[in-house]
């Protein structure tokens, strides 16, 4: 089990949904100021994230340079924007900050990098996060660290083949602290997975790899928090989950549209985008109070 003395506080199943309607805000607030942003799969990984930072990662502002600190790599890089959102809530810096992402000298640019607090690696090289990460764990393992090892992957960023290089290290080595999350919204920047550089079987091929393997709905806080919270989920093996996630998730017009892998909303989309997410935040603390 991870050790979580280093979170703030517990959260319900309802809180965090609710906090995942307002990193959604967040970050298409700074993307519009922004003007550049990778809408689509920010979204996707919202809940993924969330979960992570709010109920699993033994990882603070206050315990960020100990040794014994789980790590978090986000190989998809160019989804920071989520990133810099849940960030900013736990503390990592103010979320004014913020304000300055993708200006002339700020640190917050388009991919993560070590100059932000919080932020392990640079990262935004497709291929790279995975590789790290066994490496990461395997010094964890030689040193008999507690910490684990936690990294984001792409689905269209399956096709580089640095990921299976990874792969094979870390079941050889039985590297039980490490966990690949696949945000899988099965589209990339020119299609359908499928249709631009097929990874398909993914189960059966990590697998194959000596992985344990979890399918799941990515966009469901209840499953991550149940899964993300008992790794390993085999000893001896590295867990690769994949977390089945909508593109755009929680913006009606751009869920499952690969327009948005890249776009920045318009006035209107925006006031439309913000008013379905207030619904859904106006919704959930109705829930909240009432429970």
């Amino acid at each position: 089990m991870i050790r979580k003395e280093n979170r703030m506080q517990e959260f319900t199943d309802l809180e965090l949904k609710l906090k995942s309607v307002k990193y959604r805000k967040m970050l298409l607030k700074y993307i519009k100021q922004a003007k550049a942003g990778h809408t689509g799969g920010s979204l996707s990984c919202t809940d993924i994230l969330n979960v992570l930072y709010n109920d699993v990662l033994n990882v603070s502002p206050e315990n960020f340079s100990d040794k014994n600190r789980d790590r978090y790599i986000q190989s998809k890089g160019h989804s920071v924007e989520a990133l810099y959102a849940v960030l900013a809530d736990r503390g990592f810096y103010p979320e004014s900050d913020l304000e300055t992402m993708c200006q002339y000298q700020s640190k917050y640019v388009g991919h993560p990098t070590r100059k932000v607090n919080g932020i392990e690696f640079n990262t935004g090289a497709l291929g790279h996060g995975l590789p790290i990460s066994a490496g990461i764990a395997l010094a964890g393992k030689k040193d008999k660290a507690a910490y684990k090892v936690f990294t984001l992957v792409g689905d269209g960023e399956l096709a580089e083949g640095s990921n299976y290089e990874a792969a094979m290290m870390a079941a050889h080595y039985k590297l039980d602290n490490l966990v690949a999350i696949l945000d899988h919204n099965a589209l990339q920047i020119t299609g359908p997975n499928r249709e631009v550089c097929s990874p398909y079987p993914i189960d059966e091929k990590w697998k194959a790899f000596g992985w344990h393997v979890i399918s799941i709905d990515g966009n469901s806080i209840s499953e991550l928090r149940e899964t993300l919270n008992n790794i390993p989920a085999e000893v001896g093996k590295p867990t690769f989950i994949i977390a089945n996630t909508v593109k755009g998730k929680g913006v009606s017009y751009m869920e499952n549209e690969k327009k948005w892998h890249h776009g920045v909303p318009s006035d209107d989309e925006y006031e439309r985008a913000i008013q379905e997410l207030s619904t859904e935040e106006e919704e959930l603390t109705k829930q909240l109070v009432t429970d």
